[in-house]
């Protein structure tokens, strides 16, 4: 068993929220291996979450030129004589970048080729057993840390001069890649109205989320509804993040986002559920439900529309249980 490997590799190229999670990785392989280079491989266009980090190198994989890009990779990978590879990405270009590293030590989740890893996990849905956990299930052999570490976002450098701190506000993230795991805009538009008017209310998001934002805000009908989508970086959307009164999201990445601020949080699960591990972290959090619908979970990811045609998950949702300010 490695004591003080010198150079670490941690592989996690999938979705933005996946990869603010592996932060929790980099956090715990870093307080155990002060000294040892750590370099995290996440997918293009991802990197600027780790802009300016204290400790983490970033390398990318260009799915775009998905084979391309993997052979470079498993070539720069090799070059880099890795001691040790953390394999957080359970799919076959992942694997044979891992395998193919000549690192000491692999550890990986349990998938195709991971016979070939010193240390393999199952990946496992069951209750109370968050995505961190997992992951520390990986590393903890080598680092021997009985607790888990938290992600961890550094935004000090990336707080938004153009934006209003002074005032008390909320955020709101109404979007999801997956359109079950959206909560219906009118939801979000009742949500909005038990808000106070002393507070301000803003609408968060990428780029293409502006039009739904946009739609939300004018059905509102409020004046101190305000939508921001696509107009801040994500780190500077976590530091927005971090000093709201309270930020309501989707199963979805900012919820990873406000875990990784531990800024105050409420998410709405629609048609995927706490249990398969992605619940938020904060100390103030909450997950509003459905509970007891038969058809629900309906997928791992959710679906571009609901299987049943109904979509209870989301309409049913009680807006008059969640904490407002």
């Amino acid at each position: 068993m490695l004591i003080d490997p010198k150079k670490i590799l941690i592989i996690q190229t999938a979705f933005i929220g996946d990869t603010i999670l592996a932060s929790s990785v980099a956090e715990e392989l870093h307080f155990s291996f002060p000294k040892a280079k750590i370099v995290l491989l996440v997918k293009k266009g991802n990197e600027s979450i780790f802009e300016n980090h204290p400790f983490l190198e970033i390398w990318t994989h260009d799915k775009s030129h998905k084979y391309k890009s993997l052979f470079t990779l498993i070539k720069k990978i090799r070059q880099e004589k890795f001691d040790v590879v953390i394999n957080l990405h359970r799919y076959l270009s992942s694997n044979l970048m891992s395998v193919f590293s000549g690192a000491k030590y692999i550890a990986g989740f349990q998938s195709f080729l991971s016979n070939f890893f010193h240390h393999s996990v199952k990946h496992q849905f069951k209750k109370g057993l968050h995505e961190i956990h997992r992951y520390h299930q990986l590393v903890e052999p080598i680092t021997h840390q009985k607790n888990v570490f938290y992600p961890k976002l550094y935004f000090e450098n990336h707080i938004p001069n153009d934006f209003d701190f002074n005032k008390k506000y909320v955020c709101l993230f109404p979007a999801s890649i997956w359109a079950t795991k959206q909560m219906p805009p009118l939801k979000w538009v009742e949500l909005i109205q038990r808000f106070s008017k002393d507070v301000n209310i803003y609408l968060c998001g990428a780029k293409n989320d502006f039009q739904l934002c946009e739609f939300i805000k004018n059905k509102s009908n409020r004046d101190n509804c305000f939508n921001i989508a696509g107009k801040y970086s994500i780190l500077q959307i976590a530091s927005i993040v971090k000093h709201a009164q309270r930020t309501y999201v989707n199963d979805s990445s900012p919820l990873h986002i406000a875990s990784s601020v531990n800024a105050p949080v409420t998410a709405f699960f629609c048609s995927t559920v706490t249990d398969f591990g992605f619940y938020p972290l904060s100390e103030d959090s909450e997950a509003i439900e459905v509970k007891n619908l038969d058809c629900r979970p309906c997928g791992i990811h959710g679906h571009k529309e609901c299987p049943k045609k109904h979509f209870k998950c989301g309409l049913e949702l009680d807006i008059s249980k969640v904490k407002v300010v």
